[in-house]
């Protein structure tokens, strides 16, 4: 039996997930914590802020970053999503940069991972590969890919996963932790992350209006929770185990930029708001294990996107 002397000094760091938007990223950080912190959509551009995600265990703990996808930043809200994710890139122990297997035939590092690489290496970060979607990809392809990102970057580590099929997360979770600093938690150990639940609840609306709506709408598509009225929130007496109980009171704005835009996403006598009111009240309920009142409201900001003002308004500091 191991002496108490021989135990490993358990290790503590942060690490930022950066890479193109939907390479996967907040999936991934939902399969590390085991929980739903990120909303995901196959929709680009879905995350728009950094999220943290704790995972701690004996061994260590791990602060993840989720970042948005870097792109081509025209436009207010892009250049202040794409600050955000470089950012956090300076500010962490370690960099995983996410990419997906190209689809086709030809094998090769595309412009916009090029460009990512060339700010990372600037940033001078240690930086793992991280390879997923491996599930869509013969295997046979996998070893010339790792080549030609290896020419491209001195990159720490090459991990393979398939965030989806938790494939390779636990072994991606090991490695990360073996890079970094020896020390003690952070956070304290029941925490998740940082993300407010009222902050959450907006995202989970959000999220149901990436689903349900038109092209055009999603990217113009803000929300603020106005009341989050927790009164009634502990439950009767006698409520059994795991059911939900009590009463939280919500009521949310979902801004857009113009009236056909907020004539879309009310639809035809309102169908559409209501059909994104009651998957999202599902999505709230279970993050906070009661019952949940929510009206949703659709208001006009005018170009918020585009403004300065209108991002600040808006939440995005």
């Amino acid at each position: 039996m191991a002496s108490q002397s021989q135990k490993k000094t358990p290790r503590a760091g942060f690490a930022a997930l950066i890479g193109r938007p939907n390479v996967g990223k907040s999936t991934l950080l939902n399969a590390l914590t085991g929980e739903k912190i990120a909303i995901v959509s196959p929709k680009p551009q879905t995350t728009r802020n950094r999220i943290l995600g704790v995972v701690t265990r004996p061994e260590g703990q791990v602060a993840f970053i989720d970042t948005p996808g870097i792109h081509q930043a025209k436009g207010e809200l892009n250049r202040y999503m794409v600050e955000a994710a470089i950012s956090a890139a300076e500010e962490v122990d370690l960099v995983l940069f996410l990419i997906e297997p190209p689809q086709g035939e030809t094998l090769d590092v595309t412009p916009g991972n090029r460009a990512i690489l060339e700010r990372l290496q600037k940033v001078g970060k240690p930086t793992f590969l991280v390879i997923n979607k491996i599930d869509s990809i013969p295997k046979a392809k996998l070893l010339p890919l790792i080549a030609l990102y290896g020419q491209e970057f001195p990159f720490a580590e090459v991990v393979p996963i398939s965030a989806r099929e938790k494939d390779g997360v636990e072994h991606l979770f090991e490695v990360v932790l073996g890079h970094l600093p020896e020390g003690e938690p952070i956070f304290a150990e029941d925490m998740l992350t940082d993300q407010q639940e009222r902050v959450l609840v907006a995202e989970y609306i959000r999220e149901q209006v990436l689903r349900h709506c038109r092209q055009e709408i999603p990217y113009s598509t803000a929300v603020l929770v106005d009341v989050f009225d927790e009164s009634e929130r502990e439950p009767r007496p006698g409520t059994p185990p795991g059911q939900l109980g009590g009463l939280i009171r919500i009521a949310a704005s979902i801004y857009v930029e113009r009236d056909s835009q907020k004539a879309i996403l009310i639809g035809k006598q309102g169908q559409m708001l209501k059909l994104i009111g009651t998957d999202a009240r599902k999505s709230v309920q279970r993050l906070l294990g009661a019952h949940v009142y929510l009206d949703l409201r659709v208001r006009v900001e005018a170009r918020w996107s585009e403004r300065a003002a209108g991002l600040r308004k808006l939440g995005y500091e």
